[in-house]
């Protein structure tokens, strides 16, 4: 096992402990991702442990582990999917955009027995507005 890992470029000292580079950890990590594959099959693989490898991928969901890019198909391993960070940032000064409305098209909302239509065009401050007055009186 030992020289297994030391040819994927992980140190193993004589203590046993283990420094897994991190781009080793992240092709770990992405064997979890393929199908039928299980975070206990691929850690028994690797000599590590499932909590161990656990962390690893919560450190990929955090966008602080980055994994290999997916495999190409026609290679015949099948694409992986990989974790990306996803970050909301709400917008400086709010945009409103005005549809472009088609003759007949409405914009309904319902709410219990209460039914509104509007325009398409009518601008989105306007709709939160009207959606946000009807949840304060339901």
């Amino acid at each position: 096992m030992n020289s297994f890992l030391r040819s994927l470029g992980v140190e193993v000292h004589a203590s046993g402990h283990r420094r897994w580079p991190d781009d080793v950890k992240a092709q770990v990590v992405a064997e979890t991702l393929a199908p039928g594959a299980t975070v206990n099959s691929v850690a028994e693989r690797y000599g590590v442990k499932p909590n161990q490898l656990s962390a690893w991928r919560g450190l990929a969901k955090k966008g602080k582990l980055v994994l290999p890019a997916a495999i190409d198909a026609s290679a015949g391993a099948g694409e992986l999917p990989v974790f990306a960070p996803l970050v909301l940032r709400e917008p400086e000064e709010p945009v409103e955009r005005e549809a472009s409305p088609q003759s007949g098209d409405l914009l309904r909302i319902a709410v219990g027995v209460v039914r509104i239509e509007l325009p398409a065009g009518t601008p989105a401050r306007r709709v939160a507005e009207i959606v946000h007055a009807l949840g304060a009186e339901a």
